[in-house]
């Protein structure tokens, strides 16, 4: 299967939680329609992500298709036009970015009710091919990451190398994401050695400065 991650920030003027209930039950439902839509998962930025001022997006939507052909084929369906239409009552769909990715699992065991899932959108560094970039991603970074004792599950999503295609650059080279019981336990992780290893490591394959990210909790729509 291929996922769609799409991210973006509400509707100007919009308080934060209004937007998180209209996003999980009205719009959930529209995007249900969707033809051959396999599984479905909204990630809500954590209140307190709000306290010192707006976060980087307001929430990621997951979608997954058994194939890009299948993605292809929403084009000028009513179902698509209804979810467009639909966006328009909660998002600034001026703000809103999406790529077509393979997942990648690094670490996975069983989740916890009230897991917190934390979202960081990787740029890789400009000096490194794709297929470098995603190697090393995959093959020496996330064992790194892997041995991070509070991360219970560690999946990176990898652009597509269509996104790529005639010169194009998609808003970002993939999403890390990880989730934790909590975010007292996601606190605990950042004193380990292995996450002192893993942060050290970036430098190698990840464009310089701050990962935008951001913590939420994950509503499974369609599972």
């Amino acid at each position: 299967m291929v996922k769609l991650v799409v991210y973006f920030k509400r509707r100007a003027g919009m308080e934060v939680e209004p937007f998180q209930e209209y996003w999980r039950t009205r719009h959930a439902e529209v995007v249900r329609e969707l033809p051959g839509l396999r599984r479905y998962v909204q990630s809500h930025t954590l209140l307190g992500g709000y306290r010192k001022g707006e976060p980087a997006y307001d929430g990621t939507a997951e979608v997954w298709f058994d194939d890009v052909d299948a993605i292809r084929a929403l084009g000028g369906t009513d179902a698509l036009r209804a979810v467009q239409e639909d966006e328009a009552r909660f998002i600034d769909r001026s703000t809103m970015k999406t790529i077509v990715t393979d997942e990648h699992l690094i670490k996975d065991s069983e989740l916890p009710e009230g897991r917190v899932k934390n979202i960081e959108f990787v740029q890789r560094r400009p000096d490194l091919g794709v297929d470098e970039f995603q190697r090393y991603w995959r093959e020496v970074h996330g064992p790194l990451a892997r041995e991070i004792p509070m991360i219970l599950r560690y999946v990176q999503s990898h652009c597509r190398r269509g996104g790529y295609a005639n010169g194009r650059q998609p808003p970002c080279d993939g999403v890390a994401i990880t989730w934790f019981e909590s975010t007292a336990a996601m606190r605990e992780s950042a004193r380990t050695e292995a996450y002192a290893r893993t942060r050290a490591d970036e430098a190698h394959f990840i464009a310089a400065g701050e990962l935008p990210f951001i913590i939420t909790r994950e509503h499974i729509v369609i599972a």
